[in-house]
């Protein structure tokens, strides 16, 4: 008998979706569509703050150290104890900065010293007309400013010499800079290569750190170093670092906000559907009442109908949504999303909340058919 009433429930739950396919299919994409959006935003939001730090590193720097009152450089040697200090997975680029006037071939020109490997992170908004150089130990290659190449009539390809008393150093230009600031007036060289010219061999002017900043490391770094060394100047550069959690928040919150929008309109557009369903099987329902089924055995099946078309839609909607969200991060961040375990529990229940959300309103005009009247045609 209990086997023969499943029988039943089921074959009445699959007879009510087909005859009504068309209106199935509405409620179908309604929800399939909140799924994609849900899973698109929630794929973003659980993965942004990589892609995000990532994309304002394109600001460059976001950290100083440098001199105190009492003095003009740095020690390299404490640089590369910081560098250590930084947490594991956070630094992106740094490097120590040297400076000084040297003779060249024709006139004195600024140097300026720097690791090139971690030269393009630190600046990788410079516009370079041939090469980066990218390896720390390039002693015969050497970058220069737009400015000063035009002053020096020199291209890429071109050689210049540092001259010191009967010591010349010739380096090969590999690239020429375009910053828009000072370093177009600069002939940028290897720092170990300047520190030797100069007989500082532990010195630097200062120090610049790219490092992620997406849950404020920069400030908790910042407080770190300056108990650590309170004679030398350490500071965030404002401009980036604290850019980044506001940016990262608005974002967020504008994610959340259209993720919302799009849910309460995918739950009217339900509700009112479902509303349509049940206001067309009034003598169904009326019918099963008068032969003896209960106010919990029909919204039960409303229920199972419902449930199993937000199943549908959530499988659906979460590939629809991966799909959504690699568009969004290839559109913006210039790279791929990964969902994250998190992302299907949220799509999941946040689809099965509105589903149940939907359906409270017809499931209680389903409950009010009164089986005398609607039989009787009034």
């Amino acid at each position: 008998m209990a086997a023969n009433n499943r029988s039943m429930k089921t074959l009445l739950v699959m007879r009510s979706l087909k005859l009504r396919m068309r209106r199935v299919l509405v409620v179908l994409a309604a929800l399939t569509m909140g799924a994609a959006i849900v899973t698109a935003m929630a794929g973003v939001y659980f993965d942004i703050n990589q892609k995000m730090s990532h994309e304002l590193r394109n600001y460059g720097a976001n950290f100083y150290v440098g001199p105190g009152t009492s003095g003009s450089t740095i020690s390299t040697h404490d640089y590369r104890t910081m560098v250590s200090q930084v947490p594991k997975g956070q630094l992106v680029a740094s490097s120590p900065y040297l400076y000084s006037m040297v003779q060249s071939d024709l006139e004195k020109v600024v140097a300026m010293g720097v690791d090139f490997s971690q030269l393009k992170k630190l600046v990788p908004y410079w516009q370079v007309k041939g090469e980066w150089i990218g390896v720390s130990f390039d002693k015969r290659n050497a970058m220069i400013g737009a400015t000063l190449a035009k002053k020096l009539e020199v291209k890429v390809g071109s050689q210049v010499s540092i001259i010191k008393g009967q010591h010349r150093h010739t380096f090969n230009i590999k690239g020429i800079i375009d910053s828009g600031a000072e370093e177009d007036n600069y002939l940028i060289v290897n720092l170990s290569i300047l520190q030797s010219w100069l007989d500082q061999p532990d010195q630097a002017n200062y120090a610049m750190f790219s490092i992620d900043n997406a849950k404020g490391q920069v400030n908790a770094f910042a407080k770190t170093l300056k108990s650590a060394y309170p004679d030398l100047t350490i500071r965030p550069i404002l401009k980036v670092s604290a850019s980044e959690g506001k940016v990262l928040d608005k974002i967020k919150l504008l994610m959340g906000v259209v993720a919302f929008v799009i849910l309460v309109l995918s739950t009217l557009c339900v509700n009112t559907t479902l509303t349509a369903m049940i206001a067309e099987r009034r003598h169904e329902f009326a019918l099963q009442k008068a032969l003896g089924a209960s106010h919990r055995e029909i919204t039960r099946q409303i229920l199972t109908e419902t449930l199993l078309m937000t199943v549908a839609a959530i499988i659906i909607g979460l590939g629809l949504g991966y799909i959504l969200a690699q568009i969004l991060g290839q559109t913006v961040f210039s790279s791929s999303i990964d969902l994250r375990a998190p992302v299907f529990v949220i799509t999941s229940v946040l689809s099965i909340c509105a589903a149940l959300v939907a359906a409270t309103i017809p499931t209680l005009r389903a409950m009010r058919v009164d089986p005398a009247k609607v039989l009787k045609g009034e």
